[in-house]
């Protein structure tokens, strides 16, 4: 159920003047992420050439960014809800520019990984804050719906111009650029932010407890750093170990939320179960995604044989039904319901990956284009509709904190489906049969065995990228179809947790003034 709605006020008490200029200040803060989480995947054949890492090392540049987020979004969405959500934006967002400088001129692996931990704190930031102003900037639940449609189109929006520009960049600079096109966008979000943007904050938000925020850190980083090392090497003690350490320190987090008089997170949310199936819808979602959007861009450059550019355009699809059904998501929950807009978009991702499951190293592009375009549509659907359900389903103090567990199961889904199907598709490729001679850094990655071939007779060299590349599809298409399987269970859990749940319609009350 969603909680009762204040009486209704009249509508120039409800509607905030400038509140769209203002929403376009967090656009830009949602494009800043979202076209540096694209061009890394890009980047990534030319990161893997240039600073040689492991393949443990490449998936830890993968997705360490989501290890250190997923374990702080809470702590600071519930930081953003005391100090006000707007100077935590503007911090984080000047944060984000500068470390972006450091991955652009990391020089080895270990500094890489160490670039991307620190712009995981920095992103932290900035995602909670931007949906939580929104729930607080608009306050009529169809404008809301629609800002919230917005914001999510303009996420996929970076998707889109990440992969075209950061091509661009590939085919003309080094790889370190397209980590620095984060600086213009910094640059003006911060200038513009500062005049447009209200502040908000919880009006009575009890103390920041840095042990909650420990207690997430650690739980977060250890539980998910122990499915990543299972799936990649088995169990050990060590991978035991940190999985437990991470289990306990979740379980500490759960318990002195409940027993604080004002917790870092109201664990009570989650009775709601339009709140808890939303969120849970989210996570499910991006771990059967994450793992193969990370690995088909070096399926289109590595085995396909596009320049970066042709293959920023080419996932061009993806993004671009992304952003038409997030415009129009929310009056299409209305007209039909949450659960059927929410349920049939994750069962057409997951249709649209059990088709790439047939993908082989020459497939055509139209497969691949109309595959990503139906994944576009349904991600957007249903990743728009969940976010308005979890803003309506709090009050708009506790904004900050219900955006950043919205944000964390996307982060933590993120991580794991990089680990799990990232650790599928390392682990088909290791096992390929290459011909004598083929050097050990050949069966790291498929970046290595590009550059190993570049040292080799041109008939071994042949040889050798025909047995990787094919090795690479097997993996991809195991991946796709495993990440098939946990979307269409996500729609199914989705089709029974959100039963019921609408979207708001009548004018709610500020429950704030910033």
């Amino acid at each position: 159920m969603t909680r009762t709605l204040q009486p209704a006020q009249p509508t120039e008490a409800v509607k905030r003047p400038g509140r769209w200029l203002a929403l376009s200040v967090l656009v830009l803060a949602v494009l800043l992420v979202a076209v540096d989480a694209t061009v890394l995947g890009l980047a990534t054949p030319y990161i893997s050439e240039d600073l040689a890492p492991s393949g443990t090392q490449l998936l830890w540049i993968g997705d360490v960014y989501s290890f250190v987020i997923a374990g702080l979004l809470v702590s600071m969405g519930s930081l953003g809800d005391r100090i006000g959500r707007k100077r935590i934006l503007l911090v984080g967002a000047t944060a984000f520019g500068a470390i972006s400088v450091l991955n652009a001129y990391a020089h080895t692996p270990e500094l890489m990984i160490l670039a991307r931990a620190l712009l995981g704190v920095a992103g932290a930031t900035l995602m909670p804050a931007t949906l939580a102003l929104i729930r607080n900037l608009f306050h009529d639940p169809r404008e809301r719906s629609l800002a919230v449609g917005i914001w999510g189109a303009a996420a996929s929006a970076g998707a889109a111009v990440g992969p075209v520009v950061g091509g661009f960049l590939l085919e003309h600079f080094w790889w370190g650029s397209v980590f620095l096109i984060n600086l213009p966008v910094m640059a003006v979000l911060v200038v513009v932010g500062v005049k447009l943007l209200p502040e908000s904050r919880n009006p009575d938000p009890g103390p920041w407890d840095l042990l909650s925020v420990t207690l997430s850190l650690v739980g977060m980083v250890g539980v998910v750093y122990a499915v990543k090392e299972a799936a990649a090497h088995g169990f050990a003690w060590a991978t035991l170990a940190a999985g437990l350490l991470g289990a306990a320190a979740l379980y500490g987090f759960v318990r002195r939320q409940l027993t604080m008089p004002v917790p870092l997170l109201d664990m009570r949310l989650f009775r709601n179960r339009g709140f808890s199936g939303a969120v849970l819808a989210d996570l499910l979602t991006i771990l059967g995604l994450s793992g193969l959007v990370f690995f088909l861009s070096q399926y289109l450059q590595l085995v396909q044989g596009r320049r970066p550019f042709e293959a920023g355009l080419a996932e061009l699809p993806a993004a671009v039904g992304a952003v038409a059904a997030g415009l129009i998501a929310g009056r299409a929950a209305r007209r039909f319901s949450v659960r059927a807009v929410v349920s049939g978009g994750l069962a057409a991702v997951g249709l649209a990956l059990a088709a790439l499951t047939v993908i082989g190293r020459h497939t055509p592009y139209p497969l691949l284009g109309v595959a990503l375009l139906v994944v576009g549509l349904g991600a957007g659907f249903a990743f728009t509709v969940t976010a308005d359900v979890i803003l309506s389903s709090v009050p708009g103090e506790q904004a900050g904190a219900a955006s950043a567990v919205s944000e964390t199961a996307y982060e933590l889904g993120a991580a794991l489906g990089i680990a799990v199907l990232g650790s599928i598709v390392t682990g088909v490729y290791r096992d390929f049969t290459g011909p004598a001679g083929t050097p050990a850094a050949a069966h790291e990655s498929l970046g290595g065995a590009v550059e190993a071939a570049a040292g080799l007779p041109p008939r071994t060299a042949e040889t050798l990228l025909d047995s990787a590349r094919q090795a690479f599809v097997d993996g991809l298409t195991l991946a796709a179809g495993v990440g098939a399987a946990v979307l269409l269970a996500a729609a199914a859990a989705s089709w029974f947790l959100l039963r019921g749940q609408r979207l708001e319609d009548g004018l709610e009350h500020p429950l704030e003034h910033p």
